[in-house]
């Protein structure tokens, strides 16, 4: 498909907000399902060496 202009490539024959907001949409979802994990990932290993930390930790007696 040819257009006359970057405009009215952008318009897509009046369909460009719907297509723009897709093509939007899509890489949100794209990005977040690539960032996720990561940051999962950093958050379960933080607090597992708490965890583990205080488990190390001497036990006080009353």
């Amino acid at each position: 498909m040819n257009f006359e202009s970057f405009s009215a490539f952008l318009a897509m024959g009046g369909h460009g907000p719907y297509v723009w907001s897709c093509y939007g949409l899509t890489l949100a979802v794209l990005l977040f399902n690539g960032l996720a994990p990561g940051r999962r990932k950093r958050r379960f290993l933080r607090e597992q060496g708490a965890r583990q930390r205080r488990q190390e930790q001497p036990q006080e007696q009353a």
